[in-house]
């Protein structure tokens, strides 16, 4: 998958001999996905899932071709190849169980369910495969970093699997949308790593626009996104994946402490910096790797850290270590609340106003956790930089603009009354709402800002976080209406297999950049459980 994003090669594929129209679906409440194609003459399916809980030293394929009417033949090819396609399969050779095993490149590879494959003169395995009516056919695809371990027996897997997602995932029966929100708790659950880091994204250099020079590698934990989902897993009693992220944002807080970065690799890592693929990428784009976020500031990563800490203070969930992480997310906003910086959308460093809002909220949330004076003194202290950014980030209309002198609104900047920086009746809160929905809506999306003087959705697609955050917001007013035509709204912007973009192109009706976006799941997530309680006003 990852080579053909960045137009190198290297395929599995399973695909019926005769002509064929194909579609498919996620099996409800898990990442078990199932292929489904109808030919001239009958109905075949093909259930494809990772082998569920993974291991972080094996990836395992799991493929299941059913006939489900009739006899079927079908086309299966197999071409695995490291360095992003550029290293084919070598040492191939057949086991006494009948399966394939290869190298390629430091990577071991082992095929099970494919005894009579041939390789062609490039060492791609293939063959014409006969399910008869009824039947099923299972493949298993290993690919280790280690040596393998014994034979992977299918059924075993597929029942393993099969009994893991419903144990992963909860029902959420009583949000609005049980089903949207299972299954953006089953891709948070998908893109979250043993070790509790959540990457932002799956793919990396799929363009937000054609040679616009913005193709971003996703494939890293930001604290801010883990933060967002932290919070909507968080809404009613705490699930597993709240302790993921309390966890692994604790740990890079103690680690880092000051020099706390916006974002890691899953290990806790930094990321690397940005570079470029010597490869022809996707249409329009450009195949890069890293991100240059590792070498930013953004001052409301520690405001969304406490903001989760006192969450998880509230719930029970913080132990000691989580305090002390707590403590220097506290000193680190103390420290550095008047350096200008990155902020949400990592632009140039400015004195963003989302920022020192977001350290508002987190200061209040965790006061509100901790006994008379300490909480007194982190009360003072976002009473000192609430006042400090009023008059310099309030425009000359009452509302939140983006930064000292820079009067446009930002629809950022609807998220931190929701987490309790400031009042819901505050009139900046109310003023800043409806200038957002005045200034950077269209046929019911939200765009970010306004980029320049070009029509909104000339700059970049809206931005389907801050639609949801609109229904939160909306929400918050007592408005539930207007909260709910925002949700619906939004939660449509999905392709058929259910899942996000990060941006919706509103002409085309397209998805735009990396996929599933985590922090739109997220999004989705809380808004679906907060809209199912009564409205705060």
């Amino acid at each position: 998958m990852f080579a053909g994003l960045a137009n190198g090669d290297g395929v599995y594929a399973i695909t019926p001999t005769d002509r064929f129209a194909w579609g498919g679906y996620y099996e409800p409440g898990s990442l078990i996905w199932r292929n489904r194609w109808i030919t001239d003459h009958t109905a075949v399916e093909c259930r494809d899932a990772l082998a569920f809980p993974g291991d972080e030293h094996r990836t395992v394929i799991l493929r299941r071709v059913l006939a489900v009417e009739k006899d079927v033949r079908l086309r299966v090819c197999l071409d695995v190849r490291a360095g992003y396609g550029a290293r084919p399969m070598h040492d191939l050779r057949r086991d006494q169980n009948g399966s394939w095993l290869a190298r390629t490149g430091d990577l071991r590879v082992r095929w099970s369910g494919a005894a009579e494959a041939k390789p062609d003169e490039n060492s791609a395995l293939g063959w014409e495969l006969f399910v008869p009516a009824g039947r099923h056919h299972d493949f298993v695809l290993e690919i280790s970093d280690r040596p393998l371990p014994d034979l992977l027996d299918a059924e075993l897997a597929w029942t393993r699997t099969e009994h893991a997602w419903p144990e992963a995932v909860p029902a959420f029966a009583g949000s609005v949308a049980p089903r949207d929100a299972r299954h953006a708790y089953a891709v948070l659950r998908g893109l979250t790593t043993r070790g509790g880091g959540m990457v932002a994204a799956a793919t990396l250099g799929l363009p937000e626009r054609a040679e616009a020079g913005r193709n971003y590698d996703y494939r890293y934990v930001w604290l801010r996104d883990q933060c967002y989902a932290a919070q909507a897993v968080a809404v009613g009693d705490p699930h597993p994946l709240f302790d993921d992220a309390v966890r692994f944002v604790t740990a890079r807080v103690l680690e880092h402490g000051p020099d706390l970065a916006p974002a890691y690799r899953a290990t806790g890592a930094a990321v690397p910096a940005p570079e470029t693929l010597g490869l022809p990428a996707y249409p329009g784009g450009a195949a890069v790797t890293g991100n240059r976020a590792t070498a930013q500031f953004q001052l409301d990563t520690p405001g969304e850290a406490l903001q989760v800490f006192a969450t998880a203070a509230a719930h029970d969930h913080l132990d000691a270590e989580g305090h002390r992480a707590a403590e220097l997310a506290v000193r680190m906003i103390g420290d550095r609340w008047h350096e200008p910086d990155s902020g949400i959308w990592e632009l140039d460093d400015k004195r963003w106003t989302h920022s020192r809002l977001a350290c508002v909220a987190g200061l209040r949330a965790y006061a509100a956790q901790l006994p008379g004076p300490r909480a007194a003194e982190l009360t003072a202290l976002a009473d000192a930089i609430l006042a400090e950014t009023a008059p310099r980030c309030t425009g000359p209309g009452g509302a939140w603009r983006r930064s000292p002198g820079d009067d446009r609104v930002d629809a950022s900047l609807l998220l931190p009354p929701v987490r309790g920086a400031v009042a819901a009746t505050d009139p900046r809160t109310l003023t800043t709402l409806q200038a957002v929905e005045d200034e950077l809506t269209e046929d019911g999306y939200v765009y970010r800002f306004a980029q320049d003087g070009r029509p909104l959705g000339e700059a970049e697609g809206a931005f389907l976080l801050c639609g949801f955050t609109m229904s939160l917001a909306q929400w918050q007013q007592g408005k539930a209406t207007e909260a709910f035509r925002w949700f619906e709204r939004n939660r449509a912007a999905c392709g058929p297999p259910g899942l996000f973009a990060e941006e919706y192109d509103v002409l085309q009706r397209q998805l735009r950049g990396n996929l599933p976006q985590a922090f739109v799941h997220a999004s989705l997530l809380e808004t679906a459980q907060r809209l199912a309680t009564p409205c705060p006003r």
